[in-house]
């Protein structure tokens, strides 16, 4: 008998499986109008890929307000975690700097997509990743969008350098007593009185730290919340568009990728205009007031000589008070406290003192020795944040923090003979004075 054999054509047919597409946008300034133009692109970016009947649109990505580096960016980071999980085939975004600025990072990140067959596919130039000559043309182009974002912020800077030479106040900053209306800054009355009080107060010979207890018990807030502290109150003191007069250039971008502030400290020319704005405090208050700090400040020194007896001296800083901490002995225990505690007492500030022992220990184990070395320590850390009790936050020159916590050894265990012994001999020393 002969076989029959029928060719049977499937009831449902198997469709084609999708790609799964998502868009990257990113603006790099909080101005009304950029960030209109971000709405712009993913509005854009939406309605583009759910056009595509072969896509599958899994969304658009957006940053706001930032610049191109990759770990300061939320949605950048969502979106490549979200590519790692296998979440997407393909990524869209407007341009090579749009992605980032930096030809490196740029490079790493397209790479590493490419590693998991991710595309990604820039729309002004015109090039996909995984095609062949993608990555050649991607380093190419990387090159001159970070070449160009050096020329736009070289041209940037002139201009606001330009703008310092005649006198005008650019980037301006909430600052506490006034408010910013349409780029100008006006006087907060309310505000504008506690500024009033703390020269008054300073001028008539109260301590920094007093007036910021002052401030802290009255409930006044500061212009974003925080506490009131000691270098808060010096920072108001020595300010001068406090008298309607401003110092401009006082810090700098240094690099155009990472848009870090510095201090000037000389690189820079800077220009000291007056009557900018609309003073809280006039020039005679003010003048006075530099005058007392400038007294303080040389009586501080003759008391302090900057040649530092101790390796830790003016590095170890309070961030409540913003004094810096001061090595103690007390019955023959070596320790580190904040100089307002010291001072003033725990209603003053609350810090808890550091044994030397421990510092020592601690620091040499951030700096990967083992045992302290002071040139090492010197040319390495800047300074150690004391943020909450036993703990230290290393800061690095450049810039690296490092957190350590230790525990308190139990009393028992600190509680020697020889300190058992100690303690007898202070209080009979103690009974026999006052009989």
């Amino acid at each position: 008998m002969e076989r029959i054999i029928k060719l049977v054509t499937p009831t449902k047919p198997i469709l084609p499986k999708k790609k799964r597409v998502a868009a990257y946008a990113r603006v790099s300034s909080n101005k009304d109008a950029m960030l209109h133009s971000l709405s712009a692109q993913v509005s854009y970016y939406s309605d583009y890929i759910q056009n595509h009947p072969d896509w599958q649109y899994v969304g658009v990505y957006a940053d706001e307000a930032l610049t191109g580096t990759k770990d300061d960016r939320e949605q950048f980071q969502k979106l490549l975690a979200d590519c790692r999980a296998g979440l997407i085939d393909m990524v869209i975004t407007k341009s090579i700097s749009r992605l980032a600025r930096n030809t490196v990072t740029m490079l790493e990140v397209v790479r590493e997509l490419k590693a998991m067959n991710v595309d990604v596919y820039f729309e002004r130039e015109n090039v996909h990743s995984l095609s062949g000559d993608g990555e050649l043309m991607l380093t190419i182009l990387a090159s001159f969008a970070q070449e160009e974002s050096h020329s736009v912020s070289e041209n940037f800077k002139w201009r606001i350098r330009k703008q310092f030479e005649e006198g005008e106040i650019v980037n301006l900053r909430f600052m506490f007593g006034y408010r910013i209306v349409k780029g100008e800054m006006e006087i907060d009355p309310k505000e504008a009185e506690v500024v009033r009080s703390v020269f008054h107060d300073y001028i008539n010979g109260k301590s920094t730290v007093s007036i910021a207890r002052r401030l802290q018990a009255e409930g006044i807030a500061t212009k974003f919340g925080g506490k009131w502290s000691s270098k808060r109150i010096i920072d108001m003191i020595k300010n001068e568009k406090y008298a309607g007069n401003a110092l401009l250039q006082k810090r700098y971008v240094s690099d155009h990728l990472t848009k870090i502030l510095k201090w000037n400290r000389g690189q820079l020319p800077m220009y000291y205009a007056q009557e900018t704005h609309e003073g809280i405090i006039n020039e005679e208050i003010f003048r006075r007031a530099q005058v007392i700090y400038e007294l303080h400040k040389k009586k501080a020194a003759a008391k302090h000589p900057t040649t530092q007896r101790y390796p830790f001296s003016g590095v170890i800083r309070c961030p409540h008070c913003g004094k810096n901490y001061k090595r103690k002995i007390n019955h023959g225990r070596v320790s580190w406290n904040c100089s307002t505690f010291l001072k003033e007492g725990k209603a003053a500030c609350h810090a808890k003192q550091i044994p030397d022992e421990i510092l020592f220990s601690i620091t040499a184990e951030v700096l990967g020795l083992s045992e302290f070395d002071e040139t090492i320590f010197k040319k390495v850390i800047r300074e150690i944040i004391v943020p909450e009790f036993n703990t230290l936050v290393f800061v690095f020159q450049d810039g690296q923090q490092i957190k350590r916590v230790w525990q308190d050894r139990p009393r028992t265990e600190r509680w020697t003979e020889d300190s058992k012994q100690q303690a007898r001999d202070r209080e009979l020393q103690r009974r026999k004075e006052n009989k």
